[in-house]
């Protein structure tokens, strides 16, 4: 498993709302193309997003569906096919009135081949979660993103 953490100079809410606005995460992470939420309606328990991203081994896309929901504390997901299956948590810690520590816990579950591929996987990326939120940190902290029309 791979834990990171960053300070955040925006309130709890802030930071979650942003989030969990799957569709702008390929702002703060550079692998990511783009991400798509095949479900209608609000981000809830059972929501599926299916992600377009950069690998090592070319553009895949990574389904995933929210495990849990609890605004503005906690979001889970768990990836849905493929031999290598993201599970992660991001958690909101409230600092104080404008400032929040959020933290990622990554898991990669490997299924056949991929139980041979998801420790290297995961290596890579343990390397990546601390630039995805220092691009998360940025993106919040300059520019103050405000919600999208769902």
């Amino acid at each position: 498993m791979v834990t990171n953490s960053i300070e955040i100079d925006r309130p709890a809410g802030e930071v979650f709302a942003y989030l969990e606005q799957f569709e702008r995460h390929s702002e703060w992470q550079p692998s990511l193309i783009a991400a798509e939420i095949k479900t209608p309606g609000p981000i809830q328990v059972g929501t599926r997003v299916v992600e377009r991203r950069k690998t090592p081994v070319g553009i895949r896309d990574i389904p995933f569906v929210v495990t849990e929901h609890d605004p503005p504390y906690l979001l889970s997901f768990r990836g849905t096919t493929g031999p290598v299956r993201p599970v992660g948590t991001a958690t909101v810690e409230v600092l104080s009135e404008f400032s929040s520590r959020l933290t990622f816990e990554v898991e990669l579950e490997g299924r056949g081949i991929g139980r041979l591929i998801a420790p290297l996987a995961l290596r890579q990326t343990a390397k990546e979660i601390p630039m995805r939120l220092r691009g998360y940190k940025k993106a919040i902290e300059d520019g103050t993103p405000g919600p999208t029309p769902r």
